[in-house]
């Protein structure tokens, strides 16, 4: 699979890989939201119309277990990092994955949604 680096941040020398989006697969995206910490981490920025800093997220797991969940998103093309100062901003890759998978993102995030409303679990 080719990369893309992004720009390095300013000041920061440090840049991070992600696919092209031609080279975005389904069955890597679908693997990333089976896990229930990376789904919560995808609903939370489509939620969002702002980029979001890594340490918003309080998943209920290690720091360690929580920057893998991240990697994973950013590998398989869910989710654009950049680090802006300190920071390692996310942003969901949403044009990139309804120009390839129309439909998807949005019939997953439903789901996922009822799927909460049937538990009673209201995140």
């Amino acid at each position: 699979m080719q990369t893309q680096t992004t720009p390095q941040a300013q000041g920061t020398g440090r840049s991070l890989e992600h696919p092209r989006r031609e080279d975005i697969r389904l069955e890597d995206v679908l693997h990333a939201l089976s896990d229930p910490m990376r789904l919560r981490v995808v609903r939370t920025l489509a939620e969002e119309s702002c980029d979001l800093s890594c340490s918003v997220f309080d998943l209920p797991v290690s720091k360690s277990t929580t920057t893998h969940h991240f990697r994973v998103l950013r590998e398989c093309g869910l989710i654009h990092q950049i680090y802006r100062g300190t920071a390692k901003m996310n942003a969901l890759r949403r044009e990139d994955l309804d120009a390839l998978f129309p439909g998807l993102l949005d019939s997953v995030l439903t789901a996922v949604v009822r799927q909460d409303d049937r538990a009673g679990d209201h995140r």
